[in-house]
């Protein structure tokens, strides 16, 4: 037995913080396994990511259950066959319903691009741009019933005086991978 915790990543979209997690996993800098990514949009681009280093991917869309409890309980079904032990959220669109958060308790972490409890929900950036802040940033926290509401566990500023969307997102990806990282490698080892 290799010691390592199973973890399953759920994400939406790109994946840039799926593949920052599981190749710190992979070379050792996390002490886990990602035993899955649970995809709640088909076809999007972390599935090939998943793909390209050999991780299995569940791939479900909520729309085709009755309820919400009843995908949660397909996932869980899935996630208890892989030993899965613990949750990170990487861009994953969905808030997490009393199924996974009765089943993970203070186990489930996610990454969000603001300083909490500033400019909670969809679109923190474009939010933080809108308002004219100056300092930037992004928060790892425990995932509860509320929404990016959960116990901050880890934060880091960005300071940033300018407008180009662009050039802030690549900034923010860059400090999220790091802090992910090196947030879950305390949490897990």
């Amino acid at each position: 037995m290799s010691g390592k915790k199973k973890i399953a990543i759920f994400a939406s979209g790109s994946g840039s913080n799926f593949e920052a997690i599981a190749k710190a996993c992979l070379h050792g800098r996390i002490n886990a396994e990602v035993a899955i990514c649970v995809c709640d949009h088909p076809g999007a681009y972390v599935t090939e990511r998943a793909k390209r280093l050999d991780i299995p991917v569940l791939e479900i869309r909520q729309k085709s259950y009755p309820s919400k409890t009843e995908y949660e309980k397909v996932i869980l079904d899935e996630l208890q066959k892989q030993g899965v032990e613990f949750i990170a959220l990487a861009g994953y669109m969905r808030i997490v319903g009393d199924v996974l958060l009765k089943a993970f308790p203070n186990k489930i972490v996610n990454i969000h691009p603001s300083l909490l409890p500033a400019f909670p929900g969809v679109d923190a950036i474009g939010q933080a741009l809108n308002y004219g802040v100056k300092v930037f940033g992004v928060t790892v926290h425990f995932v509860d019933q509320t929404l990016d509401g959960g116990k901050i566990i880890a934060q880091a500023a960005i300071p940033y005086d300018g407008n180009d969307r662009e050039e802030l997102e690549t900034m923010i990806h860059a400090r999220e991978h790091a802090l992910y990282v090196s947030t879950l490698k305390s949490l897990l080892n």
